[in-house]
């Protein structure tokens, strides 16, 4: 008698405190009616549900799940879809429990099921339709050669791309246009509803531009452990590269190719006045093949001569493109970052290794320049080098330089800076991404908003989009990649929620360096709760299957992660080389996993039917 008495007591106390929370619930209801209010009708219920589950965790669940799952009861362990359905569900089973009758139906505004299918309608009308097998969708980042390669475009929908992202930092709008045309194109052949996505720039945060470098061209041949060379280096000897060759091209006048033939030798010293030779393989109407066995530097305007001792006439080394430029920085170096947009440029050291000029390179964004303070830390690269500001004023900033290689590491132009501890009032839309805007609007299905901070950024884009006149049913895809971002995302997506659709993007890198990499983890996964709140889709980004589709083979850290990555509506791949093998293995994947996973939710199969399908060992390398 007295276990069942403390068992009604328990029974009492967690119906209590379920009340309770759901009371609080409705007064955060009250407090956000005017923001509720303001959304769009497809968001209607969506938005009390965000409100609510944003209240809910402000409450400490722990007392009351540890309670629940000692009965045997749902836990409320992801009621982030339906708050108010979960917590009157559970009320429901404890008083039937409690007063031994039937379990009463509990009426709530949002139900289990109709939050799915929100969930899932919200992802169609944003992101495109789903593959067949697989719930999760795939966004490419598209290569200029999808502009002049209209099988690229088709092969890449064909393998399992369900969605193409367009980025404004890149190429040019004739480019951009011939892109869309050739996915278009494609996605009608194949008939798959491909959404195009475009990115804007935003008020990234970049190291300007460096002095040019030379106008020289490494060529290496493929070496075993032992240095011994192993495949020559093969080199298309021309004055055009040649239209189906993939070999490297080393551009000289026809004229001077016609008396050679197979088996000739050139000889020359490269820019390191090295001796070195090539042989020419094989001989064309349009120019020649040639094999290089040792690593050479050649320049523009070098001669090769077609004996060793360099006393037959020579043939000149055409127009080389530039090699890209790099400062190389070290621990305890000092780096200028400065407003002027002047190139920037390697320091220098006297004989006594004093220094005499610090590296230098300008920042894209001037508003940094008095906003930051001396101690706040500096990351360049998405984190690969670190540093920490000793001066600052309104035209420059001294970093020290707390983090890079033990050798040395290479910063280029074009790359990101974070300010991780700096507090910058930096606005949303550039001049250059408003003029990107007008052509997104016309030609996309939806568009990516980089850097949204604060409920303004998203105000200032719809304004904008107002002026454009974007057609109903355009899209917004919120990109959150700092940690102001991150604290405000409830704020934001009900100010997003005004139009329809809707989706946000964990943009995992910026966002690692701001927050820290042992928050990430944490900082994303709260992310997908909140978009899961508000049956907004998720986009999960940032080098998932890096290594695949840049050097064609996968570490087994991302493969983990993109398996992890199945949880959200869509995932992200970067272009590559082989981007193509990279959809294939996360289309193969995706499918596998939707036996195993429905978002957060864990399916349990049969167990003999549990086995990796056979297209995971018809991927191979391409």
């Amino acid at each position: 008698m007295a276990g069942a008495v403390k068992k009604s007591e328990r029974i009492s106390w967690l119906i209590q405190e379920i009340s309770g929370i759901t009371e609080r619930l409705e007064k955060y209801e009250v407090k956000y009616s005017a923001e509720l209010a303001a959304v769009h009708p497809k968001f209607a219920k969506s938005a009390v549900n965000l409100v609510h589950y944003r209240a809910l965790r402000k409450e400490d669940l722990r007392p009351i799940q540890k309670k629940l799952a000692n009965m045997g009861l749902s836990r409320l362990d992801k009621p982030e879809g339906h708050v108010m359905a979960s917590l009157k569900a559970s009320k429901a089973i404890l008083e039937a429990l409690l007063n031994d009758r039937p379990i009463q139906e509990h009426k709530a505004h949002l139900t289990f099921k109709k939050s799915n299918r929100l969930g899932k309608s919200n992802a169609k009308s944003l992101l495109g339709s789903r593959s067949k097998g697989r719930r999760t969708r795939i966004m490419v980042t598209l290569p200029t050669e999808v502009a002049y390669n209209y099988t690229l475009a088709r092969e890449m929908i064909a393998n399992g791309m369900n969605c193409a992202r367009i980025n404004c930092a890149h190429d040019t709008e004739e480019e951009w246009a011939l892109m869309i045309q050739n996915i278009r194109r494609a996605s009608a052949s194949l008939n798959n509803n491909c959404k195009i996505t475009m990115d804007l720039g935003g008020p990234k945060v970049r190291t300007g531009m460096l002095e040019e470098g030379p106008r020289v061209v490494k060529y290496r041949p493929q070496k075993n452990l032992r240095g011994e060379v192993i495949k020559e280096c093969k080199i298309w000897m021309g004055p055009e590269a040649h239209p189906k060759s993939k070999f490297p091209h080393l551009p000289v006048k026809l004229s001077a190719l016609e008396k050679l033939k197979s088996g000739d030798r050139l000889y020359f010293l490269d820019s390191r006045n090295e001796r070195r030779e090539l042989t020419i393989a094989k001989k064309t109407d349009k120019g020649c093949v040639a094999h290089c066995f040792k690593t050479c530097y050649l320049e523009t305007g070098m001669k090769l001569y077609k004996d060793p001792d360099f006393s037959s006439p020579p043939l000149s080394v055409g127009v080389l493109p530039r090699a890209e430029s790099f400062l190389t920085l070290g621990k305890g170096d000092l780096l200028r970052l400065h407003k002027d947009a002047v190139p920037g440029g390697s320091g220098y050291k006297d004989e006594k290794e004093n220094g005499v000029r610090h590296a230098h390179i300008s920042c894209t964004l001037e508003e940094v320049f008095g906003q930051v303070k001396e101690g706040e830390q500096v990351c360049f690269d998405d984190g690969k080098i670190e540093g920490v500001i000793q001066k600052a004023d309104q035209d420059e900033i001294l970093i020290e330089i707390t983090k890079a290689r033990k050798k040395g590491s290479k910063l280029r132009a074009d790359k990101g800076i974070n300010f991780p501890g700096s507090h910058l009032d930096i606005k949303g839309l550039t001049i250059k991404d408003k003029k990107d805007l007008a052509f997104v609007v016309q030609h996309a299905d939806a568009v990516n908003v980089s850097f949204v901070n604060r409920k303004r950024d998203v105000h200032d884009l719809m304004t904008e989009l107002k002026k454009l006149n974007a057609p109903e049913g355009f899209g917004i895809i919120l990109k959150i990649e700092t940690q102001k971002g991150f604290d405000n995302l409830a704020k934001i997506m009900l100010e997003a929620m005004k139009t329809y659709p809707v989706g946000v993007m964990i943009a995992r890198g910026d966002l690692a360096v701001e927050c820290g990499w042992n928050n990430i983890g944490r900082i994303q996964r709260e992310i997908l709760l909140l978009c899961r709140a508000a049956h907004i889709p998720d986009i999960w980004a940032t080098q998932v299957l890096e290594n695949l589709a840049k050097k064609g083979v996968p570490s087994r850290a991302e493969m983990t992660d993109a398996a992890m990555a199945q949880r959200a509506d869509c995932v992200m791949l970067n272009k590559g080389p082989h981007i193509l093998q990279a959809i294939k293995m996360l289309d193969v994947v995706y499918k596998d996993m939707e036996l195993y996973q429905d978002k957060y939710v864990q399916l349990w199969p049969p167990i003999d039917k549990a086995t990796l399908p056979g297209a995971i060992r018809a991927i191979g390398p391409q």
